[in-house]
């Protein structure tokens, strides 16, 4: 949960044009502007323009100054270049502060406490800083990339403040983006679930999430653990990037570890049998019953990874914490596994044998 990186830049709020440089030039050299527009063959009128910064510095009139300043055309081209950009930023600084209050919709107290968004910037600079964070133009321009629904198959229905839930997942992309991965091989991360299922038993998260995302890039695959936004409503998504490698990304929304293992799980279905490339999967948890078939198919997938149908006789039996954790020790896996499944399953109440459970936190918190 680092930040992006973000360095203080100086904005000057005036633009310099390449005039002025040239005053100095022609001072340094005794030179009137008559008699550089002699000597360039061009109009006194055109280098007053210059001077004043109301004409733009061509290519052409680079070379021409070159030849007769010794000032290298590419210093005269470069401030210009520097000139334009610098009014285009003044303008757009005007077009951005009829924007401001959009920073409205979005979370950027919780950006700036994960350390993406600075605090001590103008209310423009910080609208300016939001937009690169999510590597977009304009405000019509992000909910055209992040706020439209149909970007997202949610595999849940629930409300979600798309503002939170688009700069959860970005903060997922900033994350994989560092990581350096092999080609995904789909083969390879299916090999490696036993293993992977094997961590529900190790108790301390620091052991097993640093197992757990070695195991994923060994098969090319991205995982990012990053804390709920409050609005996001979000247990876990899968996309897959540009590079064509699959990212899992998690929030440990309710802090349960047996929701975690379930909803990576789910997540881990999503890329070995749907590859539904064009969309971000979204998974939420508030809502569990679905008609969705591909949902259907990867709440299937988990449940069946974490207790096999081998143990479905012997789950309905279950009545006491000692048979819970008498099958969990059987089947290889944590007992709160299976008291995760016995709730669901309504076999036991959601208040029952939660002392078998595991609650995660986060060592920032």
């Amino acid at each position: 949960m680092t930040n992006t990186g973000n360095t203080r830049r100086f904005r000057p709020d005036y633009a310099v044009p390449p005039g002025e440089t040239l005053v100095e030039v022609l001072t340094e050299r005794g030179m009137s502007q008559a008699d550089l527009a002699r000597r360039t063959g061009l109009s006194t009128k055109h280098i007053n323009q210059i001077v004043l910064g109301t004409a733009t510095l061509s290519a052409e009139t680079a070379v021409r100054l070159e030849l007769v300043t010794g000032v290298a055309a590419q210093v005269w081209t470069g401030l210009e270049a520097a000139y334009q950009v610098a009014q285009t930023r003044l303008e757009e600084t005007t077009r951005l502060q009829a924007h401001v209050d959009w920073l409205n919709q979005l979370p950027v107290a919780e950006l700036i406490r994960r350390g993406f968004v600075r605090s001590d910037t103008s209310p423009v600079e910080r609208l300016r800083e939001v937009l690169a964070f999510f590597k977009v133009a304009s405000p019509d321009a992000w909910h055209q990339v992040w706020a439209v629904p149909t970007a997202y198959r949610q595999s849940r229905a629930f409300d979600v403040d798309y503002g939170a839930l688009a700069a959860w997942l970005r903060i997922g992309e900033i994350r994989a983006d560092r990581a350096d991965l092999p080609p995904f091989d789909r083969s390879r991360f299916r090999d490696h679930l036993p293993r992977i299922r094997a961590l529900t038993n190790i108790e301390d998260p620091q052991i097993w999430l640093a197992q757990l995302e070695s195991l994923c890039a060994d098969a090319g695959v991205a995982l990012v653990v990053e804390r709920e936004i409050v609005g996001a409503r979000i247990n876990g998504a899968v996309r897959w990037l540009p590079s064509e490698r699959p990212l899992i990304q998690l929030s440990v929304r309710h802090r349960w570890a047996d929701i975690f293992w379930f909803t990576f799980f789910h997540e881990a279905a999503h890329v070995l049998l749907h590859d539904r490339r064009r969309f971000t999967i979204v998974d939420g948890i508030d809502r569990p019953d679905t008609d969705n078939a591909m949902e259907l198919e990867a709440d299937d997938f988990a449940g069946r990874v974490l207790l096999p149908r081998s143990f479905d006789s012997r789950l309905a039996t279950v009545r006491s914490q000692a048979q819970a954790v008498a099958l969990a020790k059987e089947a290889g896996v944590h007992p709160g596994i299976v008291v995760g499944r016995l709730q669901h399953d309504k076999t036991i109440p959601y208040s029952h044998f939660n002392r078998l459970r595991t609650r995660l936190a986060f060592t920032d918190e």
